[in-house]
């Protein structure tokens, strides 16, 4: 298995280095079958925790779907208009647009849901914590404030979920101003005891309307359980196919000559410093 990262100026700035000259060969193809069939196998538990993700993504938005039409949108504006006059109206609209960067701060792995949310926080002196059940999406809060925040010059941090990574704003940090919105959930929840920012915490559930009927009630359960099995399911795949390439690197470990690779680490190293 290689990996190959491809120079952008080779030569003239880049240097390609061959780690393939610091293995036994030889040794490695003894243990070709197995070699091959770990490759197959994880391209199976990638491939299925993959699926199961999907699945849960559209369990997401059909509950995130829901809980749209029972939004009190002039409320949630309304919140957002509070918290825009409080935290910028002190600062005037500029003629120069901050920039935004976009992050993740939680991530699906083997070891199941992981954040850092905690070390990205340790700097602000006032946290927004976003309490909502999974399924109401603070985007669109987060959106306003982001906007308001760069037209005024501010550059903003945000952060997306990665089961939807190209819509799904889950936290937004401007470190400027000191001010960060961090949405807390059963997937990465917040443990307030290790913030020393002054906390004002959001209820989102307070501006949903509970009115459903029957059926819609049934597929707002259904579809928040499918969503949290198929995220296990996700994990428990990805956490095989972490097992499997351990086992895959021990076919590749005892073959690989890492003295040379120290040798030529502590090289390259010398000319970064010449450079």
């Amino acid at each position: 298995m290689t990996h190959v990262v491809d120079p952008i100026s080779p030569g003239a700035v880049d240097t390609i280095l061959h780690l393939g000259e610091y293995w036994n060969e030889e040794g490695i193809r003894k243990n070709k079958e197995a070699v091959l069939k770990c490759q197959e196998d994880l391209k199976m538990l990638f491939g299925c925790a993959y699926h199961y993700l999907g699945a849960a993504g559209h369990m997401y938005h059909n509950l995130n779907d829901l809980y749209q039409r029972a939004l009190r949108k002039e409320e949630l504006f309304k919140m957002a208009a509070d918290i825009i006059n409080r935290e910028l109206i002190h600062k005037e609209l500029s003629a120069e647009q901050g920039e935004v960067k976009k992050y993740f701060a939680s991530g699906i792995t083997p070891n199941g849901c992981v954040n850092y949310l905690d070390t990205l926080l340790s700097d602000y002196n006032k946290i927004y914590l976003i309490k909502a059940p999974i399924g109401i999406g603070a985007e669109k809060l987060l959106d306003l404030f982001a906007e308001s925040a760069l037209y005024r010059g501010y550059d903003v941090e945000e952060y997306y979920c990665p089961l939807d990574p190209s819509k799904k704003l889950e936290h937004l940090l401007i470190p400027d101003l000191g001010v960060a919105f961090v949405t807390s959930n059963a997937f990465h929840p917040i443990d307030e005891s290790k913030l020393e920012a002054n906390i004002v915490k959001i209820f989102l559930e307070n501006i949903i309307h509970e009115e459903y009927d029957e059926s819609q009630q049934q597929i707002k359960e259904d579809n928040a359980v499918g969503l949290e099995e198929n995220i296990k399911k996700a994990i428990q795949c990805l956490e095989q196919a972490k097992a499997k390439h351990d086992k895959l690197e021990q076919n590749y470990i005892p073959n690989m000559d890492f003295s040379k690779i120290e040798a030529l680490r502590q090289e390259v190293l010398e000319e970064v410093r010449r450079r």
